[in-house]
């Protein structure tokens, strides 16, 4: 009767199933392979398969368990506390196993060591710690890009001296660039949910062999989270949500995102909801900042009020939406099929800037209105990868995508009863094919094609608010131009020896332009612009390293921008007293690049890392004075106003240094430091010059982190040095009401400092909770060339669940 009981007792023992847990990245949520799994004296030992899964049965419910891995930090627990979670422990890696793999250079993944060119990558678990409201914010929390705002609702990226359209913006592989990204700060960066984001890989120089036009001071790759299948055919859910507050512009945001994973179908859905009220500046700096009046329309009449509060900038707030939704499926290991959804939409948001205009006698402001209709954009996004052994190629990308944007600029004069709105809306489909060849030795091969088609729709109109009589003006743009590209480029990557590396391509882009102006408002010489060119771009590059410790890149490169349709067609006000009108006849800009960076490593503890970068352009497109029909003054909404054009009309040049520090102290203590110096000069035909516009100043910053398995906090120092008087733009002095003024009274730009803190604690595996103070010291001040005032003393909180 024992020995029967006994061997049913192990029977059942064997049936039972084995008690598994799964080892997961924090951030990612990819399973973690070859992780070491033990107790105390190590008498008893597993490891985690390729599925993140191992057994741990023969642990007791409460014995201390250790989880060990070579690039993620150690975490102990106990088998019960897993099993309470769902049978999952989630790891986070070392801070010097990050980047180690980036995108953008080839869009196949590629070896960091590798490559010859600067490239910064922002990952998720970065995005979360820093906490940014917008993706604009995203960039500028790196350290390493400067950014430039108009207003709230903005955030204009400037990297080595260029900005706007001679910057590229990459989503999922597909250009966001449209035909109407203008030479003017932009704010599309916005409609990126940082929330979506899993990684950001910023390319610094021109990027134009893989690119193609706009690539030429950097390209910024953003990488959205992707559907995550089950390891079986069984189903799985898992998600996160999060809430978050900020005190200088009262910012109340909720966000959620959820996972449904199948072993060959998986569904990710992401909603963010943004809501910012108006933005508070700091008490201590100049008193010429402060909003001290401000419009409003009281029984059909503008007045000017007095601000109660001088430091609250009226009117700021905005909020917004950001949905995503990715399905994906896998029918086998060689084939992936994805399908992205992106929809963002803000509401009205003033251009602030514009509303803090002074009249001629500095007594009143020029505008009672001025603001962005609502800023939308959808992609539709269709993704096909093949891996496998084939005669061309081992791995194929296909990508087609259709996007839509919309937006809409409103203005009106004080004490003027007519609204001017123009409206525009663009339709834009891309299709990428992309390939990689590993199959001749140590060369690598990487080429493919792209064509992409804008169709541009603008509208004007103008609305007299006592008459409620609404009537046509006129457009923006030449309504329904078209803008096309299309391109072939071949990259290769050679491993001469295991510490020499060469990466070479070249790319031939050809564009067309095809735009019809309506005479109704405007009697242009011309009646359309038809244009057709080319442009051939090549790189070549090595990564060397003569000690294990210390490497040299160098890498020279050229990059080019097609004129658009913002840049022949656009009739606008681009100050007080201008007015830029088309011009048909332009020809593409060129830049011709190097640079030479060195990075050095002590023994893992330091690493130091510096690169310097000459780039010079050729045919540059700048807004000059211009004649139209002979005249050098037309009348636009009702003022007499100066003529200006797009036209190809400089040279420039710009130069600089990029230097970086990483000192890891110890194994929770860690300093970064990052600074970058810029300069840059504008020539024109007559042989005068003037400083670059989109030249930031000095910045850099200064990091002490100290984190465990449960904390983590930074202590940390912003700076932007001054740009006196004499290096400001000519556009930029005709702005002196968004500076400081000298002690001649001429505007400049004065340098200032921020002191910041912010840190985030795991409460456990399912709830975050973060802290930071920006700007403890509240100063005052405005980043060069932003019309809006930076956040005084802010405090943010947030919590987030995971489930």
């Amino acid at each position: 009767m024992y020995k029967f009981s006994f061997i049913v007792i192990l029977l059942l023992f064997q049936l039972a199933p084995a008690q598994e847990v799964t080892i997961l990245d924090a951030e990612t949520k990819a399973p973690v392979i070859n992780v070491a799994v033990f107790n105390l004296d190590k008498s008893k030992t597993a490891i985690s398969d390729f599925d993140g899964k191992c057994d741990v049965s023969f642990f007791t419910p409460n014995e201390r368990i250790f989880f060990a891995h070579i690039s993620y930090e150690n975490r102990r627990t106990t088998k019960a506390s897993i099993l309470r979670r769902g049978g999952k422990i989630y790891l986070n890696l070392k801070a010097e196993q990050l980047d180690e793999v980036v995108m953008s250079i080839s869009k196949w993944e590629q070896q960091r060591k590798d490559v010859p060119q600067k490239i910064a990558s922002i990952n998720a678990r970065a995005i979360a710690f820093t906490n940014p409201q917008t993706s604009a914010d995203l960039l500028q929390n790196s350290g390493k890009v400067f950014v430039q705002k108009s207003q709230l609702g903005g955030g204009s990226p400037m990297i080595r001296g260029f900005a706007t359209n001679r910057l590229l913006l990459i989503v999922d592989g597909v250009r966001m660039n449209n035909a109407i990204f203008r030479g003017g700060n932009i704010q599309n960066i916005i409609s990126i949910d940082p929330f979506s984001v899993k990684n950001t890989e910023i390319i610094f120089g021109p990027g134009s062999v893989i690119y193609g036009s706009d690539a030429i001071g950097g390209v910024m790759n953003f990488y959205t989270k992707k559907p995550h299948f089950s390891s079986n055919d069984s189903l799985t859910f898992s998600g996160s949500s999060s809430y978050r507050y900020a005190s200088a512009n009262n910012e109340n945001t909720v966000h959620l995102d959820f996972n449904i994973g199948k072993e060959k179908w998986a569904f990710f859905s992401n909603i963010t909801f943004n809501d910012f009220g108006d933005l508070k500046m700091g008490s201590y700096g100049p008193d010429s900042y402060l909003r001290n009046n401000y419009v409003s329309t009281i029984d059909g009449s503008d007045v000017l009020l007095k601000n109660g509060n001088p430091r609250i900038q009226v009117t700021t707030g905005y909020n917004q939406l950001n949905l995503m939704q990715k399905i994906a499926f896998r029918p086998s290991h060689n084939w992936d099929y994805s399908l992205g959804l992106y929809y963002s939409e803000t509401s009205d948001y003033s251009r602030y800037d514009r509303l803090i205009r002074p009249t001629g006698d500095g007594l009143g402001l020029r505008s009672a209105e001025w603001y962005y209709g609502p800023q939308k954009w959808f992609m539709g996004n269709f993704q096909i990868s093949q891996k496998g052994k084939n005669k061309f190629y081992d791995r194929m990308k296909i990508n087609v995508a259709y996007q839509n944007f919309g937006e809409s600029r409103n203005d009106r004069a004080f004490q003027n009863p007519v609204l001017f709105s123009t409206k525009e809306q663009v339709d834009a489909i891309s299709m990428n094919l992309d390939f990689e060849n590993k199959r001749m030795g140590n060369l690598r091969l990487y080429y493919g094609g792209e064509y992409v088609f804008n169709k541009v729709h603008s509208y004007g109109g103008q609305r007299n608010i006592e008459a409620n009589m609404v009537m046509d003006a006129a457009s923006r743009y030449p309504n329904n131009a078209l803008w096309q590209t299309m391109a072939g480029y071949i990259n290769g990557e050679y491993k001469a020896k295991p510490n020499l590396t060469f990466l070479s391509g070249l790319r031939y882009s050809h564009v067309w332009i095809d735009a019809i102006f309506d005479k109704t408002f405007y009697p242009f010489p011309f009646d359309n612009a038809d244009l057709s060119t080319g442009a051939l771009t090549g790189s070549l590059g090595l990564s060397w390293f003569p000690k294990e410790d210390l490497q040299f890149t160098w890498n020279g490169s050229t990059g080019f921008r097609a004129p658009n349709i913002d840049d022949v067609g656009k009739i606008f006000d681009s100050e007080p007293g201008s007015v830029v009108v088309p011009n048909p006849e332009l020809e593409p800009e060129y830049v011709y690049n190097t640079e030479v960076g060195v990075q050095k490593n002590f023994n893992d503890r330091l690493v130091l890392k510096g690169t310097s970068f000459y780039t010079y352009m050729v045919d540059a497109l700048v807004r000059r004075d211009y004649q139209f029909n002979g005249e050098s003054q037309i009348e636009y909404n009702g003022e007499l106003s100066n003529v200006q054009a797009i036209q190809n009309a400089a040279k420039a040049y710009v130069y600089g240094f990029e230097l970086g520090l990483e000192a890891f102290l110890s194994d929770n203590l860690s300093v970064i430091s990052n600074l970058t110096i810029t300069k840059g000069i504008e020539e024109e035909e007559d042989g005068t010059d003037s400083p670059g516009r989109h030249v930031a100043p000095t910045f850099g910053d200064f990091h002490v982190v100290w984190k465990n398995q449960r904390l983590q906090a930074d202590i940390f120092l912003n700076y932007n040095g001054e740009i006196a008087n004499e290096d400001l733009a000519p556009s930029e002095k005709s702005k002196d009401y968004i500076y400081a003024l000298d002690a001649n009274g001429n505007p400049y730009s004065p340098s200032w400092h921020t002191l910041n803190f912010r840190s985030q604690y795991t409460i456990s595996n399912a709830f975050k909770a973060s802290f930071g103070l920006e700007n403890i010291t509240d100063q005052r001040y405005r980043s060069y060339s932003s019309g809006i005032v930076a956040p005084g003393f802010n405090l943010i909180m947030g919590l987030g669940y995971i489930f």
